[in-house]
Protein backbone atom coordinates (compact mmCIF):
# COMPACT_ATOMS: atom_id res chain seq x y z
CA UNK A 1 0.00 0.00 0.00
CA UNK A 2 1.51 3.30 -1.00
CA UNK A 3 0.30 6.53 0.43
CA UNK A 4 0.88 10.47 0.35
CA UNK A 5 0.75 12.26 3.47
CA UNK A 6 0.19 15.87 3.04
CA UNK A 7 0.06 16.26 6.93
CA UNK A 8 2.21 18.26 9.25
CA UNK A 9 2.57 18.58 13.15
CA UNK A 10 1.07 15.67 14.96
CA UNK A 11 -2.15 14.00 13.75
CA UNK A 12 -1.47 13.16 10.25
CA UNK A 13 2.11 11.84 10.78
CA UNK A 14 0.81 9.93 13.52
CA UNK A 15 -1.62 8.73 11.78
CA UNK A 16 0.81 7.51 8.58
CA UNK A 17 3.27 6.31 11.58
CA UNK A 18 0.68 3.35 12.02
CA UNK A 19 0.23 2.73 8.62
CA UNK A 20 3.81 2.48 7.75
CA UNK A 21 4.12 0.03 10.74
CA UNK A 22 1.24 -2.09 9.40
CA UNK A 23 3.67 -2.03 6.28
CA UNK A 24 2.72 0.91 4.15
CA UNK A 25 5.35 2.75 2.17
CA UNK A 26 4.72 6.22 2.90
CA UNK A 27 5.72 9.33 1.11
CA UNK A 28 5.78 12.50 2.84
CA UNK A 29 5.11 15.94 1.00
CA UNK A 30 7.05 18.15 2.49
CA UNK A 31 7.42 22.43 1.99
CA UNK A 32 11.16 23.55 1.61
CA UNK A 33 10.66 24.81 5.24
CA UNK A 34 10.35 21.38 6.23
CA UNK A 35 7.33 20.33 8.81
CA UNK A 36 7.98 22.39 11.93
CA UNK A 37 8.15 19.76 14.39
CA UNK A 38 11.76 19.09 12.96
CA UNK A 39 12.51 22.71 14.92
CA UNK A 40 9.88 21.89 18.06
CA UNK A 41 10.90 21.28 21.51
CA UNK A 42 11.76 19.14 23.57
CA UNK A 43 15.60 19.43 21.96
CA UNK A 44 14.64 21.35 19.02
CA UNK A 45 16.96 18.68 16.51
CA UNK A 46 14.09 17.30 15.55
CA UNK A 47 13.41 14.80 17.83
CA UNK A 48 9.33 15.33 17.85
CA UNK A 49 9.86 14.91 14.30
CA UNK A 50 11.92 11.83 14.60
CA UNK A 51 8.90 10.27 16.80
CA UNK A 52 6.26 10.49 14.36
CA UNK A 53 7.45 10.19 11.11
CA UNK A 54 10.42 7.13 11.40
CA UNK A 55 10.26 4.74 8.11
CA UNK A 56 9.13 7.47 6.12
CA UNK A 57 10.19 8.54 2.96
CA UNK A 58 10.89 12.87 2.59
CA UNK A 59 9.64 14.46 -0.75
CA UNK A 60 10.13 18.28 -0.48
CA UNK A 61 7.74 20.85 -3.60
CA UNK A 62 6.49 24.32 -3.28
CA UNK A 63 3.40 23.35 -4.41
CA UNK A 64 3.19 27.45 -5.53
CA UNK A 65 5.46 26.39 -8.04
CA UNK A 66 4.86 25.80 -11.85
CA UNK A 67 4.11 22.39 -12.45
CA UNK A 68 4.27 21.08 -8.81
CA UNK A 69 0.79 19.92 -8.38
CA UNK A 70 1.47 18.25 -11.48
CA UNK A 71 4.02 16.28 -10.07
CA UNK A 72 1.74 15.29 -6.88
CA UNK A 73 -0.57 13.96 -9.26
CA UNK A 74 1.52 11.61 -11.14
CA UNK A 75 2.45 10.51 -7.34
CA UNK A 76 -0.91 9.83 -6.79
CA UNK A 77 -1.25 7.92 -9.67
CA UNK A 78 0.80 4.86 -7.73
CA UNK A 79 -0.91 5.88 -4.44
CA UNK A 80 -3.70 4.21 -2.66
CA UNK A 81 -4.09 6.59 0.14
CA UNK A 82 -3.47 10.61 0.50
CA UNK A 83 -3.69 11.85 3.70
CA UNK A 84 -4.18 16.19 3.88
CA UNK A 85 -4.49 18.16 7.30
CA UNK A 86 -5.13 21.28 5.54
CA UNK A 87 -8.20 23.71 6.54
CA UNK A 88 -10.93 22.29 4.13
CA UNK A 89 -10.85 24.50 0.75
CA UNK A 90 -7.10 24.41 0.88
CA UNK A 91 -6.90 21.46 -1.24
CA UNK A 92 -9.28 22.95 -3.78
CA UNK A 93 -7.32 26.29 -4.14
CA UNK A 94 -4.06 23.96 -4.70
CA UNK A 95 -6.05 22.39 -7.78
CA UNK A 96 -5.93 19.36 -5.38
CA UNK A 97 -9.88 18.84 -4.61
CA UNK A 98 -10.92 16.06 -3.02
CA UNK A 99 -13.63 15.37 -5.21
CA UNK A 100 -11.90 16.15 -9.07
CA UNK A 101 -8.70 13.49 -7.31
CA UNK A 102 -11.33 11.09 -6.84
CA UNK A 103 -12.76 11.68 -10.62
CA UNK A 104 -8.81 10.90 -11.82
CA UNK A 105 -7.98 7.91 -9.53
CA UNK A 106 -11.25 6.24 -8.44
CA UNK A 107 -9.40 3.71 -6.79
CA UNK A 108 -7.73 6.57 -4.66
CA UNK A 109 -8.73 6.77 -0.68
CA UNK A 110 -8.88 10.23 0.03
CA UNK A 111 -8.40 10.88 3.89
CA UNK A 112 -9.12 14.49 5.18
CA UNK A 113 -7.99 15.52 8.46
CA UNK A 114 -8.96 18.52 10.31
CA UNK A 115 -9.73 20.60 13.12
CA UNK A 116 -14.32 20.23 12.66
CA UNK A 117 -14.67 18.75 10.11
CA UNK A 118 -15.19 19.28 6.26
CA UNK A 119 -18.81 20.75 6.67
CA UNK A 120 -20.17 22.30 9.16
CA UNK A 121 -21.00 26.19 10.88
CA UNK A 122 -17.04 25.72 12.42
CA UNK A 123 -15.22 23.98 9.63
CA UNK A 124 -12.97 26.86 8.84
CA UNK A 125 -12.16 27.72 12.42
CA UNK A 126 -8.52 27.45 13.77
CA UNK A 127 -7.49 24.93 16.67
CA UNK A 128 -5.53 22.92 18.65
CA UNK A 129 -5.18 19.78 20.83
CA UNK A 130 -6.83 22.02 24.05
CA UNK A 131 -9.16 23.91 22.28
CA UNK A 132 -10.78 20.46 20.98
CA UNK A 133 -10.98 18.86 24.08
CA UNK A 134 -12.41 22.18 25.80
CA UNK A 135 -14.78 22.13 23.26
CA UNK A 136 -15.72 18.65 23.50
CA UNK A 137 -16.18 18.77 27.20
CA UNK A 138 -13.20 16.63 28.11
CA UNK A 139 -11.78 19.51 30.17
CA UNK A 140 -15.12 19.85 32.34
CA UNK A 141 -14.98 16.05 32.91
CA UNK A 142 -11.72 16.22 35.01
CA UNK A 143 -10.51 17.76 38.08
CA UNK A 144 -12.41 19.22 41.10
CA UNK A 145 -13.77 22.06 42.60
CA UNK A 146 -14.84 23.02 39.15
CA UNK A 147 -11.21 23.49 37.61
CA UNK A 148 -10.81 21.59 34.59
CA UNK A 149 -8.24 19.44 34.65
CA UNK A 150 -5.52 20.15 31.77
CA UNK A 151 -4.78 16.96 29.88
CA UNK A 152 -0.73 16.40 29.25
CA UNK A 153 -1.10 14.07 26.04
CA UNK A 154 -2.16 15.39 23.21
CA UNK A 155 -5.66 13.54 23.59
CA UNK A 156 -7.66 15.07 20.04
CA UNK A 157 -4.56 14.78 18.34
CA UNK A 158 -4.02 11.07 18.94
CA UNK A 159 -7.50 10.20 18.88
CA UNK A 160 -7.78 12.27 15.34
CA UNK A 161 -5.11 9.66 13.80
CA UNK A 162 -6.23 6.74 14.99
CA UNK A 163 -9.63 7.84 13.93
CA UNK A 164 -8.11 8.08 10.93
CA UNK A 165 -6.27 4.73 10.90
CA UNK A 166 -9.63 3.43 11.07
CA UNK A 167 -11.34 5.05 8.24
CA UNK A 168 -8.72 4.60 6.01
CA UNK A 169 -8.66 0.55 6.47
CA UNK A 170 -12.13 0.99 6.44
CA UNK A 171 -12.66 2.23 2.90
CA UNK A 172 -9.47 0.06 1.84
CA UNK A 173 -11.87 -3.10 2.56
CA UNK A 174 -14.72 -1.49 0.90
CA UNK A 175 -12.94 -0.86 -2.10
CA UNK A 176 -11.66 -4.40 -2.38
CA UNK A 177 -15.43 -5.22 -3.03
CA UNK A 178 -16.72 -1.63 -5.27
CA UNK A 179 -13.28 -1.17 -6.54
CA UNK A 180 -13.54 2.34 -5.67
CA UNK A 181 -12.27 4.62 -3.26
CA UNK A 182 -13.79 7.52 -0.79
CA UNK A 183 -13.20 10.62 1.45
CA UNK A 184 -12.84 9.91 4.58
CA UNK A 185 -13.57 13.10 6.63
CA UNK A 186 -11.77 13.19 10.13
CA UNK A 187 -12.44 16.30 12.46
CA UNK A 188 -10.34 16.35 15.53
CA UNK A 189 -12.94 18.09 17.51
CA UNK A 190 -15.54 14.74 17.03
CA UNK A 191 -12.83 12.43 18.15
CA UNK A 192 -12.56 14.10 21.22
CA UNK A 193 -15.66 14.20 21.49
CA UNK A 194 -16.21 10.25 20.80
CA UNK A 195 -14.01 10.26 24.35
CA UNK A 196 -16.62 11.50 26.80
CA UNK A 197 -19.17 8.82 25.48
CA UNK A 198 -19.47 7.15 29.28
CA UNK A 199 -19.91 10.68 30.68
CA UNK A 200 -22.03 12.49 28.10
CA UNK A 201 -25.01 9.31 27.72
CA UNK A 202 -26.97 11.03 30.73
CA UNK A 203 -26.32 14.64 29.45
CA UNK A 204 -27.25 13.36 26.06
CA UNK A 205 -30.71 11.57 27.37
CA UNK A 206 -31.55 15.41 29.24
CA UNK A 207 -30.41 13.68 32.69
CA UNK A 208 -28.10 15.06 35.69
CA UNK A 209 -24.48 14.92 35.17
CA UNK A 210 -22.87 14.50 38.06
CA UNK A 211 -19.96 17.62 38.96
CA UNK A 212 -16.81 17.59 37.85
CA UNK A 213 -14.87 14.61 40.52
CA UNK A 214 -17.80 13.10 42.02
CA UNK A 215 -18.95 10.39 39.39
CA UNK A 216 -18.04 7.20 39.82
CA UNK A 217 -15.31 7.17 37.53
CA UNK A 218 -13.38 10.92 38.45
CA UNK A 219 -12.95 10.97 41.76
CA UNK A 220 -16.21 10.85 43.55
CA UNK A 221 -15.66 6.92 45.13
CA UNK A 222 -12.55 7.27 47.28
CA UNK A 223 -11.62 2.99 45.63
CA UNK A 224 -11.02 4.98 42.53
CA UNK A 225 -8.40 7.72 42.87
CA UNK A 226 -5.66 9.26 43.07
CA UNK A 227 -4.09 9.28 46.43
CA UNK A 228 -0.42 11.05 47.76
CA UNK A 229 2.72 9.32 48.85
CA UNK A 230 5.27 10.18 51.89
CA UNK A 231 7.68 10.82 49.34
CA UNK A 232 5.38 13.08 46.99
CA UNK A 233 4.55 10.62 44.00
CA UNK A 234 1.37 9.35 43.60
CA UNK A 235 -0.61 5.85 43.59
CA UNK A 236 -3.83 5.40 41.24
CA UNK A 237 -6.24 3.40 43.21
CA UNK A 238 -8.78 2.21 40.57
CA UNK A 239 -10.32 -0.85 42.96
CA UNK A 240 -13.71 0.06 40.95
CA UNK A 241 -15.40 -3.30 42.04
CA UNK A 242 -15.63 -4.41 45.90
CA UNK A 243 -13.71 -7.40 45.89
CA UNK A 244 -10.26 -5.32 44.28
CA UNK A 245 -11.40 -2.87 47.37
CA UNK A 246 -11.66 -5.58 50.45
CA UNK A 247 -8.20 -7.14 48.90
CA UNK A 248 -6.77 -3.80 49.74
CA UNK A 249 -7.97 -2.85 52.51
CA UNK A 250 -7.61 -6.80 53.79
CA UNK A 251 -3.38 -5.57 52.51
CA UNK A 252 -3.60 -2.33 54.08
CA UNK A 253 -5.07 -3.64 57.60
CA UNK A 254 -7.25 -1.15 58.04
CA UNK A 255 -10.51 -3.80 57.90
CA UNK A 256 -13.25 -3.80 55.62
CA UNK A 257 -14.67 -0.72 54.51
CA UNK A 258 -16.55 -1.91 51.32
CA UNK A 259 -19.57 -0.58 52.48
CA UNK A 260 -18.13 2.98 53.37
CA UNK A 261 -16.47 3.33 50.99
CA UNK A 262 -19.62 2.88 48.24
CA UNK A 263 -22.13 4.68 50.32
CA UNK A 264 -20.93 8.31 49.11
CA UNK A 265 -21.50 11.35 51.64
CA UNK A 266 -19.41 11.42 54.75
CA UNK A 267 -18.75 7.88 55.35
CA UNK A 268 -17.15 8.10 51.96
CA UNK A 269 -15.08 10.86 52.50
CA UNK A 270 -13.68 9.62 56.04
CA UNK A 271 -12.44 6.54 54.07
CA UNK A 272 -10.70 8.48 51.47
CA UNK A 273 -9.21 10.59 54.25
CA UNK A 274 -8.16 7.30 55.72
CA UNK A 275 -6.48 6.11 52.71
CA UNK A 276 -4.89 9.40 52.37
CA UNK A 277 -3.18 9.21 55.38
CA UNK A 278 -2.51 5.95 55.27
CA UNK A 279 -1.15 5.98 51.75
CA UNK A 280 1.09 9.29 53.21
CA UNK A 281 2.91 7.56 55.16
CA UNK A 282 5.23 5.47 53.12
CA UNK A 283 7.40 6.61 49.55
CA UNK A 284 6.30 4.75 46.56
CA UNK A 285 8.80 2.61 46.32
CA UNK A 286 7.41 1.24 49.81
CA UNK A 287 4.29 0.78 48.15
CA UNK A 288 5.24 -1.35 45.02
CA UNK A 289 6.91 -3.61 47.94
CA UNK A 290 4.03 -3.57 50.16
CA UNK A 291 1.26 -4.40 47.26
CA UNK A 292 3.55 -6.24 44.82
CA UNK A 293 1.13 -9.35 43.81
CA UNK A 294 -2.05 -7.94 44.89
CA UNK A 295 -4.96 -8.62 42.65
CA UNK A 296 -6.51 -4.89 43.23
CA UNK A 297 -5.76 -2.55 40.40
CA UNK A 298 -3.59 -0.51 42.25
CA UNK A 299 -0.34 1.02 39.99
CA UNK A 300 1.98 3.85 40.26
CA UNK A 301 1.58 6.85 38.57
CA UNK A 302 4.99 6.56 36.75
CA UNK A 303 7.51 9.27 35.21
CA UNK A 304 7.99 9.15 31.72
CA UNK A 305 11.36 8.28 31.94
CA UNK A 306 10.18 5.17 34.18
CA UNK A 307 7.40 4.00 31.88
CA UNK A 308 11.08 3.69 28.79
CA UNK A 309 12.18 1.53 31.75
CA UNK A 310 8.81 -0.33 32.49
CA UNK A 311 9.83 -3.97 31.70
CA UNK A 312 6.30 -5.70 30.92
CA UNK A 313 6.18 -2.56 28.14
CA UNK A 314 9.07 -3.87 26.87
CA UNK A 315 8.73 -7.29 27.09
CA UNK A 316 5.43 -7.01 24.55
CA UNK A 317 7.99 -4.82 22.29
CA UNK A 318 6.61 -1.39 22.99
CA UNK A 319 10.41 -0.13 22.66
CA UNK A 320 12.27 -2.23 20.06
CA UNK A 321 14.87 0.16 19.90
CA UNK A 322 16.40 3.10 21.69
CA UNK A 323 13.93 6.20 20.71
CA UNK A 324 11.52 4.33 19.35
CA UNK A 325 7.69 4.07 20.50
CA UNK A 326 5.92 1.05 18.69
CA UNK A 327 2.64 1.41 17.53
CA UNK A 328 0.54 -1.05 19.65
CA UNK A 329 -1.12 -3.61 17.20
CA UNK A 330 1.34 -6.37 17.37
CA UNK A 331 0.62 -7.07 13.62
CA UNK A 332 5.13 -7.10 12.70
CA UNK A 333 7.78 -5.10 13.42
CA UNK A 334 7.67 -1.60 13.32
CA UNK A 335 8.85 0.59 10.39
CA UNK A 336 12.71 0.27 10.61
CA UNK A 337 14.54 3.32 9.16
CA UNK A 338 14.67 6.30 10.82
CA UNK A 339 12.84 9.59 10.00
CA UNK A 340 13.89 11.05 6.71
CA UNK A 341 16.01 14.03 6.28
CA UNK A 342 14.44 16.79 4.56
CA UNK A 343 14.22 16.43 1.22
CA UNK A 344 15.94 13.24 1.75
CA UNK A 345 14.00 10.75 -1.29
CA UNK A 346 12.85 14.18 -3.70
CA UNK A 347 14.39 12.97 -6.55
CA UNK A 348 13.86 8.69 -6.24
CA UNK A 349 10.02 9.60 -5.69
CA UNK A 350 9.65 11.74 -8.57
CA UNK A 351 11.57 9.36 -10.95
CA UNK A 352 9.43 6.70 -9.88
CA UNK A 353 6.61 8.26 -10.69
CA UNK A 354 7.93 9.14 -14.64
CA UNK A 355 8.93 12.30 -14.24
CA UNK A 356 12.38 13.07 -16.76
CA UNK A 357 15.76 14.40 -15.31
CA UNK A 358 15.17 17.57 -16.80
CA UNK A 359 11.37 17.92 -15.01
CA UNK A 360 12.88 16.83 -11.81
CA UNK A 361 15.77 19.58 -11.76
CA UNK A 362 12.90 22.05 -12.44
CA UNK A 363 11.04 21.09 -9.52
CA UNK A 364 13.58 20.28 -6.79
CA UNK A 365 14.18 23.37 -4.25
Amino acid sequence: MRVLDLTRLAPGPYATLVLADLGAEVVKLEPPEGDATRQMPPGGAGELFGALNRGKRSLVLDLKRPGAVEAVRRVLARCDVLVEGFRPGVMDRLGLGHEALLEAFPRLVVCAVSGFGQTGLDRLRAGHDLGYVARAGLLAMGGRDGEPAMPGPQVADIGGAWTAVCGILAALLQRATTGRGRLVDVSLAEAATSFGALQLGPALLGLPVPPAGQGALDGGLPCYGLYRTGDGRWLAVAALEPKFFTALCERLGLGDLTAEAYGGGEEAERVRALLARTFAGAPLETWRERLAGLDACVEPVQLPEEVCRDAHLAYRGLFPRPGVLATPLHLGPPASAPAPGLGEHTREVLAEAGLSPAEIDALVV
